[in-house]
């Protein structure tokens, strides 16, 4: 069969892989222009990075993964330590070592494995028809493609996703959640952290944090509750990090200038949308960003996208009723958990950003000493239940 993809990120690549090996014609098209991913690196937990290895790529995703063997929080003031813990159980519960990534590194290596003659950028779709046999895409420039089915993993404002939801549906829209992320990359620095530790810096709801990635690189990211819209502009660099981190740790100074603007430096606005359960209609169907936008606080949103390939994968490769039961099964395969971790991580970010003051007070007092097991358990919660399991769950420890 011939399957059109729309979108070239990691959600739509994984699928293409995924189907290509299974003899189907793969063609894949993304409004982009080059490859520019959104956000400079993400977290592939061991669910996400088990759908690698079943793509054939884990080799390659060890290579570019950072050696995170420990997790560390420090008081965002003084930096005096919270807790320090080793993340070696959550490895030996899964079976599978999680690994930080740069997003760009990962979507270079898996649009070069899907194959760069399947892939056509600066393609916008404006338009969907399914005539019961075949599906119609129409892009901005009049041109058109036919396959026999349609996946949109055209992010979260998806114009696949508006099309699958049946008529008469309340309209999905986005949710802001509260808070501003920044991001980028920088040289591996000890005075922000060790090299092989993610470190989080935390107090008054925000968050700076470090994970590391291959290239003697760290990943930052910082976490500023405001409102959503405030004006930014780029030459303004890292102003409104260091006057909305006055005053803090030495570490997060050392943090704030090791940035390179012009380099590495991105500003998100962080929404969600609330989950809901249609994901296909008839030979069209949707998956990652378009059907599960999330939050990052529990940074599933890359392993879910991933989960959606692989169980679309299985489905093809086990149902042959029609592509329309297919479909449909993939979506009941996905639809619960992948709206669960999206709830998840709302909830995560509610108790850690201080919308509610005292129970992110008492987040800090549990982190206060803690031996690393409850925040385990939280994180291989998030990786229980997963798909490419196939119902073999956790190994205790």
């Amino acid at each position: 069969m011939k399957v059109i993809i729309v979108g070239a990120g990691i959600g739509g690549t994984s699928a293409g892989i995924a189907l290509a090996r299974l003899g189907h014609e793969v063609v894949i098209y993304d409004r982009m222009r080059e490859n520019k991913p959104v956000g400079a690196a993400l977290s592939l937990w061991s669910n996400g990075v088990k759908v690698l290895n079943w793509l054939g790529v884990g080799a390659e995703v060890a290579a570019l993964g950072g050696d995170m063997a420990d997790m560390v929080y420090l008081e965002g003031h003084t930096g005096e330590t919270m807790c320090d813990f080793s993340l070696a159980p959550v490895t030996a519960m899964a079976g599978q070592k999680p690994y930080p990534v740069a997003r760009a590194d990962l979507q270079a290596l898996l649009m070069e494995r899907v194959g760069m003659d399947r892939i056509h950028l600066g393609r916008q779709v404006v338009g969907i028809a399914d005539d019961g046999t075949k599906v119609t895409v129409t892009f901005a420039d009049g041109t058109t493609d036919t396959g026999d089915l349609l996946i949109g993993a055209d992010g979260a404002r998806s114009i696949t996703r508006d099309y699958v939801q049946p008529e008469g549906a309340p309209e999905i829209v986005r949710e802001y959640s509260g808070y501003t992320n920044f991001n980028g990359l920088i040289p591996t620095d000890a005075a922000v952290g060790r090299a092989t530790a993610w470190t989080t810096y935390v107090a008054d709801g925000k968050r700076a944090a470090v994970m590391p990635v291959a290239g003697d690189r760290f990943y930052f990211w910082f976490d500023v509750p405001q409102p959503a819209g405030l004006e930014y502009d780029r030459a303004d660099g890292v102003a409104p990090l260091r006057a909305a981190f006055d005053g803090w740790a030495p570490g997060v100074q050392a943090l704030v200038d090791a940035i390179d603007p012009e380099a590495s430096l991105n500003r998100v606005e962080i929404w969600d949308i609330t989950p809901f359960s249609t994901w296909a209609k008839g030979r069209v169907a949707i998956l990652g960003d378009a059907a599960h936008n999330t939050a990052p606080d529990i940074g599933q949103g890359a392993c879910s996208a991933l989960e959606d390939a692989f169980a679309l994968g299985i489905a093809f490769a086990t149902n042959t009723v029609s592509v329309e039961d297919t479909l449909k099964r993939y979506e009941q395969m996905r639809a619960e958990r992948a709206g669960d971790l999206v709830l998840r991580a709302r909830k995560r970010g509610y108790e850690t950003h201080a919308f509610d003051v005292d129970a992110t007070e008492a987040w800090y007092e549990s982190l206060r000493g803690a031996d690393g097991v409850g925040i385990i358990r939280g994180i291989v919660g998030n990786i229980d239940g997963t798909p490419v399991d196939l119902g073999g769950g956790l190994r205790a420890v």
